[in-house]
Formats: structure tokens, C-alpha cells, sequence
């Protein structure tokens, strides 16, 4: 029998897809789900973003273009950056691609089989996705207590096989956001040791308490530090899968060479979106915002009525991660249990790590109906006596 590669043994892609097509299937059947388990947004992009895509399209940016990207939007992307983290990259420290791709593109190129990457415990289920079917080993640092990540204990956990730290803030599932003497203690062991540092910053822009800090104060991206950011949670601009990297020349280039023998390049349509999307006037990102906070807030005061269920409110990013451990179940048991009994589709937290187990994810960008009529729902079956159902 023919065999595929033990490479792709390893390839388990990202969870909460699991749950998608559960509630797909339910859907399908005519039952109402509500869906809370990906991490996207039920709001549109801003409508002169939709306008230049279809502008572009209609001037014929439908060719190949170069692999890093079209210059103006590696332009824009340097103009942005400066009134964001207060530096201008050059443009070989810059590549466009989608940012989940980023993830994999720079495990790979900075770490061999056997080599270690360093992540916090709850993280974004691609650094183990990626990991795990490269040979690269992941190690975690539990999260302390309100999920905070301590330098000391990372450091404890660098041998000569670590490669590369990864940080996210704010947080993927958790919602926090590293204070900016966490991000300068994790800053500072990365260049005591002379490793990689990649920053998600893919939810820089959904902060409502505190503010963004960025490791790249230290060496601008041109020594060790690698800015993941992009366009699908600050602009709700998912489906255009539109990202990119800012870092190391050298590393930066050999990414685009690995983006140009996989995907060639990003459509330029697509990039052209990007910069209208970097031209947002920001009254407009803040009114979003304001109404992001607003959903936050009923979402959080709704879950805390559920019996066994206790939600800190999130600084950032877009999840609520409420503590269900008082219901005596499983997170994978209380995601089946809301799914089968009050027709609400959510994220596990083991999916997220050991830590994240007693903790469920949620999107919380979502109608106010929505979250109302979801969190009554999960109220009544948990007040309902019916936890004594069984899963496989």
C-alpha cells in the first residue's frame, strides 16, 4: 500500500474547525446554532475597503506581482508602523502574506527538526499545528495566575536547542495584553540569548484597556524581533487573508523565497485593499471599537449569570474565556453539553493548551441578539438539571 510522508503524519491543523463542522452539520438539520467558536467577525469591512478591491479588479491588478508584495502597500505598511510602534522598517524588512502563514513560514525558517520554540500556556493553536508536523519541538511556559506570562520562568525553559520565543499580545484566547514591562523583561531574554522573538500583534488594534507595547522597541525588527500583524481582526477584513511580517532582512527574504515557491505571491487586489484599509480614518476604528467593548461588556455580565461560569473581562482581542470548572465538566464536555442542549457552538480550552483546560473560548463579535439569546440559552440548560448527560 502506498504510503504518504510522516511529515504529513504529523499535520492536525487548527481545532476549532472540529467544532465548525459539528455546528455546520446541527445547522444543516434546521436547528438555530449560534456560533461562537472561530474567531471571526460578523461585521463587514469598511465599505471603501470593499470599493478599492472592486477598483482594483476593475483597473486589471489581476497579474503577477512580486513575491514580498506590491511596493505601495509595503509603503503604507512602513507609515503605519512608524505611528504604531514608532519606527520606520525598510522595505527588506517587510513581506506580505497571510498572517497565519507567517507562523509556519518563520518555525521553519529560523528551527530545524529537534530545535525548541518557546510559547505561553493557553496559545493560538497554529504554533502547535506548525510544530507538530515539523519536528520542531514546542515548549510552553504555564501562564501565572490572570494568565500573565513571567519572564523568569520563560528563561528557566531555554536550553541550546531554542530557536525562537513566540509572545501574542493581545492574547489568543485569553484576551490579555502584556503590560510593557513584560513585553521589555521577554525582550530582554530574548537578546540575552541571542534567540528569535516572534510578535503576534495580529490584535494590536482591539485593545480597550491599557495599551499595545511592542517588543520591536529594542532592535526595530532588525536583529531578532519578527511583528506578525495584518488586516483580518482590526479591519474585519478575514476573508481576504491579507497579513504580513516585519523583521530581519536575511530572515525576511527568506521568507518571501519561501512564499514565492509555494504561493508565488498575494493577489494584487487583494494588497490594493490593504491600503485603503491603512488610510481608515481612525474615528471610524473607534467607533467600531466602542462597539466591540460594548459587546465585551454584555457578553461578560451574561456569562457571569450562568450557573458554575465566572468571566473576567479581556482586555483586548476579541474571545471572552470564561472559567467553567465550577459546572464540574470538561471544557470538550461543556462545549458538546451548550452544543447539544442550548445550540451554542464555542471553543474548547483545551484546544488552546494544558492550561486552557476549565476555560471555554468565545467570539464575541457577534450581534447583541445573539450573545443575549446564547447565554440564556446556556442559563436555562445549566439550570436545567441536564448536566447528567454523557459524551464518547
Amino acid at each position: 500500500m502506498k504510503q504518504l510522508s510522516a511529515l504529513t503524519a504529523g499535520l492536525v491543523g487548527q481545532p476549532m474547525l472540529e467544532i465548525l463542522d459539528i455546528a455546520n452539520a446541527l445547522a444543516a438539520t434546521g436547528r438555530t446554532i449560534y456560533r461562537f467558536e472561530v474567531g471571526d467577525s460578523d461585521f463587514d469591512a469598511y465599505p471603501h475597503v470593499v470599493a478599492a478591491t472592486k477598483r482594483a479588479l476593475d483597473e486589471g491588478n489581476t497579474k503577477y506581482v512580486a513575491a514580498n508584495g506590491i511596493e505601495p502597500l509595503r509603503q503604507a505598511i512602513r507609515d503605519y508602523t512608524f505611528g504604531k510602534v514608532g519606527f520606520k522598517p525598510d522595505l527588506n524588512q517587510l513581506v506580505i502574506m497571510p498572517a497565519n502563514s507567517i507562523i509556519d513560514f518563520v518555525i521553519r525558517c529560523v528551527a530545524d527538526p529537534g530545535d525548541e520554540v518557546i510559547t505561553a500556556d493557553p496559545f493560538f493553536p497554529t504554533y502547535q499545528a506548525v510544530t507538530s508536523y515539523t519536528g520542531v519541538k514546542q515548549v510552553t511556559v504555564p501562564m501565572r495566575e490572570g494568565f500573565r506570562i513571567d519572564a523568569g520562568d520563560l528563561e528557566a525553559r531555554i536550553t541550546p536547542k531554542t530557536r525562537l520565543i513566540v509572545i501574542n499580545t493581545p492574547c489568543n484566547p485569553t484576551g490579555v495584553v502584556m503590560s510593557e514591562q513584560e513585553v521589555r523583561d521577554v525582550a530582554a531574554v530574548a537578546a540575552k540569548h541571542d534567540i528569535y522573538l516572534l510578535s503576534d500583534e495580529i490584535y494590536a488594534e482591539n485593545i480597550y484597556d491599557g495599551r499595545h507595547f511592542s517588543p520591536s522597541f529594542a532592535d526595530q525588527c532588525r536583529e531578532r524581533t519578527i511583528i506578525l500583524s495584518g488586516f483580518s481582526k482590526g479591519h474585519s477584513m478575514s476573508g481576504w487573508r491579507l497579513g504580513y511580517a516585519i523583521g530581519p532582512a536575511e530572515l525576511i527574504g527568506k521568507m518571501g523565497l519561501m512564499f514565492n515557491t509555494i504561493y508565488t505571491c498575494l493577489p494584487p487586489f487583494i494588497q490594493h485593499a490593504g491600503i485603503a484599509a491603512l488610510a481608515t480614518d481612525r474615528s471610524l476604528m473607534a467607533e467600531r471599537m466602542a462597539h466591540y467593548r460594548r459587546l465585551r461588556d454584555l457578553m461578560v455580565s451574561q456569562l457571569n449569570e450562568i450557573p458554575g461560569v465566572h468571566c473576567a473581562p479581556p482586555s483586548g482581542a476579541i474571545y471572552a474565556f470564561p472559567d467553567i470548572s465550577g459546572t464540574g465538566m470538561t471544557s470538550v464536555e461543556f462545549a458538546r453539553f451548550v452544543l447539544e442542549q442550548a445550540g451554542v457552538a464555542l471553543s474548547p480550552g483545551s484546544f488552546f493548551g494544558s492550561r486552557g483546560e476549565g476555560y471555554v473560548r468565545l467570539c464575541y463579535a457577534r450581534s447583541e441578539e445573539t450573545i443575549a439569546a446564547a447565554c440564556a440559552g446556556m442559563k436555562r440548560a445549566l439550570g436545567g438539571n441536564k448536566r447528567e448527560v454523557k459524551f464518547a
